[in-house]
């Protein structure tokens, strides 16, 4: 007959790791974090470690497997081997907080997948703009969007939220659907791209550049009202309130931020967005602006 293995009482930081499938390493920062307390060490200078650590550290790396944090494995034990009721009622409600934590990453990753699958769908690009905004650009044709259109929906919806680019996207699919509004759109932009830091802001190419401009704007509104876009805008409109309904009125106001702090709010975002532009197309533009103004009939 064999004689019957005898145990050893305790065994090093190695044996310890290798027992429970972890490394020394792993120990040591067990004990920094304070989820095993330090034995002292020897004579030697060498710490040992008995059966109640290792039980200890095979919990532990059970619920490391998990997926628990090992800050809320500490709170589980609270400085003592797991098995008294109290012990237990821990480890449920640390488990309850992973199911909680699981269900929301859960959430999230579905959310990330139908993302990635809208771009796949729609264009990379394309897809990853609000659901509002490419709803609208399905009427442009295939292939006729640029990038810099995509650029421009994708700051308009940080600065004005997806309703606002929304509405600018029906700009877009005006341009895409007649190559000679395109063609001038531009050739208007290449004017405006020429007045650079040589320009001065009184030269006459300013207020010149500044009437194409609105002359175009003016001309790309009447295509956008008689292709009935209006009634699109109109649309977009009732399909935002439907998913943003307003308050009872008859309720009392909710505590919230005062008037104005969200055209403020978007100011500043505007203001945080940097843009190279010379003072001379800074000023042709708010010409345009001015005549765009002074066309409006007074009411």
């Amino acid at each position: 007959m064999h004689p019957f293995p005898t145990p050893p009482r305790q065994v090093l930081i190695g044996d310890a790791a290798a027992f429970v499938g972890i490394t020394p390493r792993t120990i040591r920062h067990y004990h920094q974090v304070g989820l095993l307390p330090e034995r002292e060490r020897g004579s030697d200078g060498r710490r040992r470690y008995g059966s109640e650590e290792i039980i200890r550290l095979l919990w532990i790396r059970r619920m490391a497997d998990a997926g628990i944090a090992l800050d809320d494995i500490r709170d589980a034990f609270d400085g003592a081997a797991p098995g008294g009721a109290d012990g237990e009622d821990e480890v449920a409600g640390v488990l309850a907080r992973l199911e909680d934590t699981l269900a929301a990453q859960d959430a999230e990753l579905q959310a990330k997948r139908a993302s990635v699958q809208r771009m796949r769908a729609l264009g990379s690009r394309l897809g990853l703009l609000d659901d509002l905004v490419s709803g609208r650009l399905e009427g442009a044709p295939e292939g006729s969007l640029r990038q810099d259109d995509l650029d421009i929906l994708l700051v308009t919806e940080r600065v004005f939220g997806p309703l606002g680019a929304a509405v600018q996207a029906g700009r877009f699919v005006a341009l895409a659907a007649d190559p000679a509004l395109r063609a001038e759109a531009d050739r208007v932009d290449a004017a405006e791209e020429a007045l650079d830091d040589t320009v001065a802001v009184d030269d006459p190419r300013v207020a010149q550049v500044a009437a194409e401009r609105h002359a175009f704007e003016t001309a790309l509104m009447h295509v956008m009202e008689e292709s009935g876009q209006g009634e699109e805008d109109d649309a977009l409109f009732d399909v935002w309130d439907e998913l943003h309904p307003l308050e009872d009125a008859d309720a009392a106001p909710a505590p919230g931020p005062a008037a104005g702090s969200r055209v403020k709010s978007a100011a500043e975002t505007i203001r945080s967005m940097p843009y190279d532009l010379s003072p001379a197309r800074v000023r042709s533009m708010e010409l345009a602006v001015q005549l765009g103004a002074a066309a409006v009939p007074a009411p």
